[in-house]
């Protein structure tokens, strides 16, 4: 992609069927969905967070076990939802919902997010800003409204959190120059989503990016 060139919703919907591709070989849990009210999609991936670890799970998905963070001791993680909610308090477990949508007014991919604990108590914006790592919330307080606010989401019409787009450029064309300048192919969701996930602790494996250089 050119420095000028714009992001359109095919090449959106090109990369995040590569991504997804990546997703169910690992078991990552990463699906697109469509809405039966319009032809638009998003891409969407359902992580429990466990205060001592971190088990995943992917609604409507059976061919892959919930993978954990390699870092933890997972032989006492519980391996489904209903586990989970048995074994563990409702306060010591997060249920994120992540969605990767399409902006045409920002023509660049958004992130929306909602949170809650299992008893169904959602969290609130000073609980999401709270759980933002100290290596980002110092800079992002700065302006926290332009950061993570809430909105509705466009397809489901539901309440979501949501990073705001409108910085996404400036750091992307940087990527995609330096892309450019030494000739490797990126995979534009991997990039972005490896850059802005971790904000609202959302990381990506390594394998990824892995992916991309053996395709090269």
């Amino acid at each position: 992609m050119e420095e000028d060139e714009l992001f359109g919703e095919k090449a959106f919907q090109y990369f995040c069927a590569e991504f997804i591709k990546h997703s169910q070989q690992i078991g990552d849990g990463w699906e697109w969905k469509t809405s039966k009210d319009c032809t638009d999609g998003y891409m969407c991936k359902t992580h429990f967070q466990i205060r001592n670890g971190t088990v995943e799970s992917h609604a409507g998905s059976s061919a892959h076990a919930p993978a954990c963070l390699p870092t933890e001791d997972t032989s006492e993680l519980p391996p489904d939802d209903f586990e989970v909610a048995e074994n563990t308090a409702p306060s010591e477990v997060i249920k994120y919902e992540y969605h990767v949508l399409y902006s045409c007014s920002y023509q660049v991919p958004v992130l929306y997010f909602r949170a809650s604990f299992l008893d169904g108590r959602p969290l609130t914006v000073k609980d999401i800003w709270e759980r933002v790592h100290e290596c980002y919330k110092t800079r992002l307080l700065q302006g926290p409204w332009d950061t993570i606010t809430q909105q509705e989401h466009p397809i489901l019409g539901q309440p979501f959190f949501v990073l705001h787009p409108c910085k996404t450029n400036e750091f992307m064309i940087p990527v995609l120059k330096n892309s450019q300048k030494i000739n490797r192919n990126v995979n534009y969701i991997t990039s972005w989503l490896s850059i802005v996930g971790p904000v609202v602790g959302l990381n990506l494996p390594l394998s990824y990016a892995n992916t991309i250089s053996q395709n090269e």
